[in-house]
């Protein structure tokens, strides 16, 4: 039970990791998207508005509207310095001592530089009489990204140990369930056979677990019964005979002169047959256990039938066969003759003075009746069956019943399941007109936001189509 729980914990955690690294990798590129794209967004807004300013100060120096005394005086937050040469003399008018440092390039504009260890975008142009240039701090730019890069250095983590703790919940929530049938399956030993594992009834994968292992019990349940029953008809043949011949043996042995050898002899050889005969059936139980049957052959059971009046008749016994009528079914040919020959032989060992073979078909029908891929009603036999908690409940010939419920909600989309598994697909049955028509209100729907009056219309009929 330990090394079970441990084996549980081991797949939540497993699933836990799993989900954790996914959501931690996902959250971390999404966080140096973000950072990243903040830095390029906040960068470009300087720029953009640099070149802006400088567009419009180059046009005031050239047409004469700005005279570079104005630059001097000017005090802002942008750097801008005007150089100019005459006479193999450079002129550099600026607006702060910073601007001096300026790199004096207008290739790549706008570029970054570092001035006094502080991080500058700068642009520049040449103009006829000098070259201006001007540039601003990336400082709040950095401090905001950095800001930024802060809180997600926080929040990712926090978000993936929150991740981490809501899955580890989630996984032990979903696979308790599979653990609870695996506790009611384990407690289950042969004196409990006919327990089973609850079924909730909702339909989903661990529903379908707990049907399958229901079935998985019943032929558990089935063959040990099967087996039950035939080592104790196997241990009474053999008893049997073995008293019979003990007898004698003694009867032989204590008045030799009540019976004979040839009597003893024949005794011997009738009691050996039936033993032959019951060891022989312990044998073909252990070929079925070992699945040395073949269950695909079209076998007539009217002509095993037959075969088996006509070895009573050639013992002169009286045998009735006018109820033999023709049947065939599919299955292993040993075993049905095996079965009507014990059937024959319990008859001749218990009949008086005649025996009655017969052999007739039982037939029973499951219908399923819907309307454009919508499941209506289920019938047995022309009766129609309740369902319960949206199951129907169909009885077998072997006394057990099978659980027909149908998947989908979709009209043109729903599957009939038998104890799990597909039997029949309403939607084959659909045109494919019928399926795009019956998509309309769902269209509707969706078209709420041209009016009220067509929402609430293809509201009604989906709920009344769908649902």
């Amino acid at each position: 039970m330990a090394a079970e729980r441990r084996a549980s914990r081991r797949i939540r955690t497993r699933i836990t990791l799993v989900a954790t690294a996914v959501v931690a990798i996902v959250l971390g590129l999404g966080a140096w998207g973000i950072v990243s794209l903040l830095a390029q967004n906040l960068t470009s807004g300087v720029a953009t508005r640099l070149e802006s300013e400088l567009a419009s100060i180059a046009d005031g120096l050239e047409g004469g509207l700005v005279p570079a005394a104005w630059i001097a005086e000017r005090d802002d937050d942008s750097l801008i310095a005007w150089r100019t040469t005459a006479a193999d003399e450079t002129t550099v008018v600026v607006n702060a001592d910073d601007a001096l440092a300026l790199p004096d390039t207008v290739e790549g504009s706008p570029v970054r530089t570092v001035i006094d260890g502080e991080s500058y975008l700068m642009v520049g142009e040449a103009l006829d009489e000098g070259t201006l240039l001007l540039g601003a701090s990336l400082a709040e730019v950095d401090a905001a990204v950095a800001e930024t890069g802060t809180l997600l250095a926080l929040a990712v983590p926090l978000a993936v140990a929150v991740v981490g703790l809501v899955v580890w919940a989630v996984a032990a929530q979903a696979l308790s369930p599979v653990d609870r049938i695996r506790r009611q399956v384990d407690a289950i030993d042969a004196d409990a056979l006919d327990h089973r594992v609850a079924v909730r009834g909702t339909g989903d994968e661990v529903d379908l677990l707990a049907a399958t292992m229901n079935r998985m019990l019943s032929r558990i349940e089935e063959s040990y019964a099967a087996q039950q029953r035939f080592a104790g008809d196997a241990s009474h043949e053999l008893r049997s005979p073995l008293a019979t011949m003990r007898q004698y043996a003694e009867l032989a042995e204590a008045h030799p002169g009540a019976t004979s050898t040839a009597e003893i002899a024949d005794v011997v050889r009738e009691q050996g047959a039936r033993m032959q005969e019951t060891l022989e059936g312990l044998l073909l139980l252990a070929r079925l256990d070992e699945r040395a049957v073949r269950a695909s052959d079209a076998i007539d059971l009217d002509d095993l039938a037959r075969a088996q009046v006509a070895r009573l008749a050639g013992e002169g016994l009286v045998v009735d066969a006018r109820s033999v009528e023709p049947v065939r079914l599919r299955g292993d040919a040993r075993l049905l003759r095996r079965a009507v020959e014990n059937l024959v032989d319990n008859a001749r060992r218990h009949a008086r003075d005649r025996i009655a073979v017969g052999v007739r078909a039982v037939d029973g029908t499951v219908e399923v009746e819907g309307v454009l891929g919508v499941l209506v009603k289920v019938l047995v036999d022309g009766t129609p069956v309740k369902a319960r908690k949206g199951v129907f409940t169909v009885p077998r010939r072997k006394g057990n019943d099978a659980q027909v419920r149908v998947r989908g909600l979709l009209p043109g989309f729903q599957k009939v399941m038998v104890d799990g598994e597909t039997a029949l697909d309403l939607g084959a049955h659909v045109p494919t007109a019928a399926r795009i028509t019956m998509f309309a209100p769902l269209l509707l729907v969706f078209a709420a936001g041209l009016g009220p009056f067509l929402g609430t219309i293809g509201l009604v009929l989906a709920l009344v189509l769908f649902f």
